[in-house]
């Protein structure tokens, strides 16, 4: 009896996990053997013990509230696949000229393996984006100084921020952590969110890469407003309908 409560209990931390938030309508269709109250309860101990976090109506992953950097080994192993057709999506979309920012992330690295050799220059916080682009020949690769995050291999602090402030972009390629209708395009690092500001202030094109399972999570920081996007590149299981609202209100989706 203990070890199927904890069995389920698990199980409960992998859903929220998995999908950032989860309604309790949602929990109880995932585990129709299981009573309301039971449930009601599983969540309650799990926010007690810092596993989840419960809200009004279910509940939310801790990685949707910590300001923190997921190590970015974490990140690598989730959603590849769906990382790689963004990649794949991008690379059509992109005319490599003048000067590209690209951000760091476990999807920019997959966007690094197959960026095309032609002649531009590419500036980047990601250390392994790096070590990707290092292939390319044709290509001119800056790395802006700063400090080291080892969680996440990028760069952030006062010196990056100065040295952006003295380029111009024709392209700015962004990651987000999360995006609601109302609230906008989130990221929950105060300095890597800094940093992409300022880059977005000095491009003439912004495009932000983002996987479906990031729609409905609200990060602690706000990156970006519709308004303030271009393009908007995810994978096919992106909801028609927040599809077709950001499509209206501009923005170019993929």
């Amino acid at each position: 009896m203990e070890g199927d409560m904890e069995r389920r209990r698990k199980q409960i931390v992998e859903l929220i996990n998995e999908k950032g938030q989860v309604g309790f309508a949602q929990l109880v269709k995932s585990f129709p053997d299981v009573s309301e109250m039971t449930l009601r309860n599983d969540l309650k101990f799990l926010d007690a013990n810092r596993q989840i976090i419960r809200i009004h109506g279910g509940a939310r992953s801790l990685d949707t509230v910590i300001d923190i950097d997921d190590p970015l080994h974490k990140r690598i192993s989730k959603n590849n696949e769906k990382k790689q057709e963004i990649a794949k999506k991008a690379v059509r979309l992109i005319h490599p000229r003048g000067a590209i920012f690209l951000d760091s992330g476990s999807t920019m690295i997959e966007l690094a393996k197959i960026f095309p050799d032609e002649r531009c220059k590419i500036f980047t916080v990601g250390v392994p984006c790096t070590m990707e682009l290092a292939r390319l020949k044709s290509v001119d690769v800056h790395v802006f100084g700063g400090r080291l995050k080892r969680e996440s291999l990028s760069i952030s602090g006062v010196k990056t921020l100065q040295e952006i402030e003295n380029v111009n972009f024709n392209l700015a390629i962004i990651g987000v952590t999360g995006y609601c209708r109302g609230k906008g395009f989130c990221c929950s690092s105060e300095e890597r969110c800094e940093i992409n500001r300022a880059v977005m202030r000095r491009a003439e094109k912004v495009m932000v890469l983002m996987d479906s399972q990031k729609v409905g999570k609200s990060d602690t920081y706000i990156l970006a407003e519709s308004q303030d996007i271009d393009i908007l590149i995810s994978d096919h299981d992106l909801d028609r309908e927040i599809q077709e609202d950001l499509e209206q209100k501009g923005v170019e989706v993929y």
